[in-house]
């Protein structure tokens, strides 16, 4: 079995982009979403692009965004990938992949198998479905949050291409690529010091423990 894709999300200043890609990571994850305390601005959005360009694929994370902002983030960042972590329907995935070009990762959140089964309307459309932990209702924010769920709901997933989310972090990664088969995985707060502040040591030992999965 080939190794784990392994996506680092929210990063947000060069030294830890950097330390991602010394790590062996395969995708950086940027957050465009104010109420995030990963939260980036367009202007630190072109310099890390750039630090990243050809060394780590470059993922732009995004909530109910609307054309006018994806336009801004894509000239900013050039991304390889949008992710969209808000409600998006179906008909708005495709409607963003149509318009502009680029493969999408499409954020579910997750607390029962109703939700994985849920998840299957995004089959088809999006090019990757992310299984996150679903946030509580009142959350301002759609993930992040260090929650994990139940993955053994993600056993029987039909999705040829999906990724796993929520809660992860070095101690645990590997358990829960097991009990998943999971093929992807993306982490956050499981990398951090303090939240929304990555730590460069966390971040090689999750992919450490990823690839001896």
């Amino acid at each position: 079995m080939s190794d784990p894709l392994i996506k680092i999300c929210g990063l947000s200043s060069p030294d830890t982009l950097a330390a991602a890609i010394e790590a062996g990571a395969d995708m950086a994850g940027f957050v465009f979403f104010e109420k995030s305390p990963r939260h980036i601005d367009l202007e630190t959005a072109r310099t890390l692009g750039l630090l990243a360009q050809a060394r780590i694929g470059k993922v732009a994370l995004t909530v109910d965004a609307d054309d006018a902002a994806l336009d801004d983030i894509i000239d900013a960042l050039a991304p390889d990938y949008l992710q969209l972590h808000g409600k998006e329907t179906p008909a708005r995935v495709a409607q963003v992949k149509a318009r502009f070009g680029l493969p999408v990762i499409k954020a579910a959140g997750v607390a029962t198998a109703a939700d994985v089964e849920a998840a299957r309307v995004y089959e088809g459309v999006a090019d990757v479905i992310l299984f996150d932990a679903k946030p509580a209702p009142n959350a301002a924010v759609p993930g992040g949050a260090g929650i994990a769920f139940d993955w053994t709901l993600l056993r029987s997933v039909a999705a040829k291409q999906w990724m796993l989310s929520g809660g992860l972090d070095p101690d645990n990664v590997a358990e829960a690529i097991r009990l998943t088969g999971a093929r992807a995985v993306d982490v956050s707060s499981g990398v951090e010091r303090e939240r929304g502040v990555k730590d460069a040591e966390k971040i090689a030992a999750f992919v450490k423990a990823a690839r001896l999965s």
